[in-house]
């Protein structure tokens, strides 16, 4: 996985959302319009939760300490949680809000022209940034699947909500345009508001997918299952007649960082085993896994037998 891109592409999508906004504010001043109010603050929540996000990544790189003995990986999925959330109340509640005041009290767009040029721009910017996220996500190793199923799997936030809210945002600009269009060419002076309205739900639509994504990371979120059958297929290759483990009692994983996995595996040994041995295959074990899944930072082994339990931990760095 490759934090860098990650911090690449929230980069790009703030820099895109920050100049849509200021735009997108004046067109609103200018023409009266609720969908382009509703977009200009949708661009401005995603501005701020780019923010967070890049904080998130920042924070999640602090080294170890005694009071988090296995590093901050996880700062990230809280920001990105508290994305979701500013995405849902404001960026969504505000929008449906906007547009039901339009609903009620109609009025005819102003300098109509201002609105499509904004919209041309906000959607060129948007699309670019959609374009980097999505090729970002394409070379994760979850892409294989398809990109829904690649944001489904993905264990970097700090991605999948560039992605969601850049879909988002083309989606929202798609809906702004057909109801300037309705009210403009159509005459009919509440598609505005309904524009509005329907990018709200667009809005809350993301921010509860991303809600649900995040919150199982924050639980403690597994490996993949590539990762899972990797690692037992390298600790399976020591078994066998004349190897030295006799079976697999357990493998388990989980994130703690989108490119910090954590692994407790027991193993029972065969009988008669010298202590040597059993440091010898740990130590085979550890540089097998780190070379085929760097993300595995912290690999924990514990040894048995019929006889002897002997745990043996060995943290990778």
């Amino acid at each position: 996985m490759d934090a860098g891109g990650s911090k690449v592409v929230v980069l790009i999508a703030l820099g895109c959302n920050l100049g849509i906004a200021a735009a997108k504010f004046v067109a609103a001043a200018w023409t009266q319009s609720s969908a382009m109010l509703s977009e200009a603050i949708h661009s401005l929540v995603d501005t701020a939760n780019q923010g967070l996000l890049l904080l998130g990544i920042t924070r999640a790189k602090r080294p170890a300490d005694d009071q988090h003995p296995f590093g901050h990986g996880k700062e990230i999925y809280f920001w990105s949680f508290i994305v979701a959330m500013v995405l849902f109340s404001l960026g969504a509640g505000v929008a449906i809000y906007e547009g039901i005041l339009k609903v009620l009290d109609p009025h005819p767009l102003e300098n109509v022209i201002v609105l499509y040029a904004v919209l041309a721009v906000a959607m060129g910017l948007e699309g670019y940034s959609l374009f980097k996220a999505i090729r970002e996500l394409g070379g994760r190793r979850e892409a294989r699947h398809g990109v829904f199923e690649a944001l489904r799997r993905s264990k970097d936030p700090s991605l999948f909500a560039i992605v969601l809210e850049d879909a988002a945002a083309v989606i929202g600009l798609s809906i702004a345009f057909i109801g300037t269009l309705a009210s403009d060419r159509g005459g009919y002076e509440r598609a505005d508001g309904v524009a509005s309205i329907l990018i709200g739900f667009v809005l809350a639509a993301v921010a509860i997918f991303m809600s649900r994504e995040i919150k199982s990371l924050i639980v403690g979120e597994a490996a993949s299952r590539v990762v899972q059958a990797g690692i037992r297929e390298i600790v399976g290759s020591e078994i066998g007649s004349g190897k030295p483990i006799r079976k697999i009692n357990d493998i388990l994983t989980m994130h703690l960082g989108p490119d910090d996995v954590l692994v407790t595996a027991s193993v029972d040994f065969n009988d008669g085993v010298s202590a040597r041995t059993v440091e010898q295959v740990t130590a085979r074990l550890q540089s097998t896994i780190k070379t085929r899944f760097p993300e595995v930072r912290h690999l924990f082994i514990e040894v048995q037998s019929e006889d002897t339990f002997v745990p043996a931990a060995v943290t990778l760095h």
